[in-house]
């Protein structure tokens, strides 16, 4: 049973920023007019005490608000939908909604979410930096994450959960060679701003140290990566599959990347899964619907929406809960089918 921490007061925003209880008030409900280096003083004080606004009166009812947010890096994804929908179904037998919200990976969005006095946050985002989990964290508020990272920084009062990334993209690769794929590239993600992901992410990771114990090097060229769009990425794959060593295996970051790498493959003039054999991860609608059907590796989502969901009303009841662990599953269609 972990500790429950006390909670910043409006009292202890006044004392800081040296200013009455009514004064904070003004600034934080922004009704009234208050002089600027007061209001100055005041934002900074909320700012370097998390402060919660409006929890005292929260407190004195002896009522939660019964929210819980799940911040996640692109809402629109299918594997965040799925997600969803099964931790809204857990959430609400627990006597909680749940809201969906995309990262916007900014102070000013940190504050927006303290503020709206939230019972419990869950976190799925490559590019959520530790110090925003860490505000939510002592700001009083538990949070659940997902696991991205290899080396991901422990902070105290949080729980951790993987879903399978690392494991699973080394699963994905080990299929490919055992169907006798020796030069495979990764497809990353598509970046507006041509972002790579960082060896330390769980997928790339997965996909580098698998092809690695196997005997096989991974350069530039094992990768398509930095594209601004889904054409700019197909453009990659034909240039990629047309030149230098023969590509026989490609890996997609998500399902998505995957089929369109394959359509690409069919575009240049290779044939799947006789001279190039797919392999997906999510298992998305498009990977059954796509021909050839798509390999893909499947997470456990329903069982990780229920962890995600016992964790945090744990945490909400005053206990920290163990981190936990899923296992990945390897879906086989015809796209890495061996033939006769």
């Amino acid at each position: 049973m972990s500790e429950i921490r006390e909670r910043v007061t409006r009292a202890d925003v006044a004392r800081m920023a040296g200013v009455s209880e009514t004064v904070v008030s003004y600034v934080i409900n922004n009704n009234r007019y208050v002089a600027k280096e007061k209001r100055q003083r005041v934002e900074e004080a909320v700012r370097l005490l998390n402060y919660r606004p409006n929890n005292v009166a929260r407190a004195l009812k002896g009522k939660q608000s019964n929210q819980i947010i799940f911040i996640a890096d692109h809402i629109t994804n299918e594997y965040f939908s799925s997600i969803v929908s099964a931790m809204d179904k857990y959430a609400y037998e627990s006597g909680y909604l749940i809201s969906l919200c995309s990262n916007r990976n900014t102070t000013e969005f940190i504050s927006q979410v303290i503020s709206r006095q939230f019972d419990g946050i869950i976190v799925s985002s490559a590019s959520f930096p530790t110090e925003y989990v860490e505000q939510f964290s002592q700001a009083g508020i538990p949070v659940v994450v997902f696991r991205r990272w290899r080396h991901q920084k422990a902070v105290a009062h949080v729980a951790y959960l993987g879903t399978g990334l690392y494991t699973g993209a080394r699963e994905a690769v080990r299929h490919l060679i055992d169907r006798g794929c020796r030069n495979v590239i990764y497809v990353d993600r598509i970046s507006a701003r041509g972002h790579v992901s960082p060896p330390d992410d769980m997928r790339f990771g997965g996909f580098v140290d698998e092809m690695e114990a196997n005997g096989f090097l991974v350069g530039p060229d094992s990768v398509v990566c930095g594209c601004h769009s889904q054409e700019e990425l197909a453009e990659e794959v034909k240039r990629r599959l047309r030149t230098g060593s023969r590509v026989d295996g490609i890996f997609g970051r998500n399902d998505m990347l995957a089929c369109i790498a394959m359509t690409a493959a069919g575009q240049a003039g290779y044939r799947v899964p006789e001279q190039v054999k797919v392999i997906g991860f999510d298992d998305a609608s498009i990977s059954r619907l796509i021909t050839p059907g798509l390999t893909t590796i499947g997470m456990q989502k329903e069982k990780i929406a229920k962890a995600a969901i016992d964790m945090l009303t744990q945490m909400i009841g005053g206990s920290q809960p163990d981190n936990q662990d899923f296992e990945t599953v390897l879906i086989e269609r015809e796209s890495t089918s061996v033939g006769d």
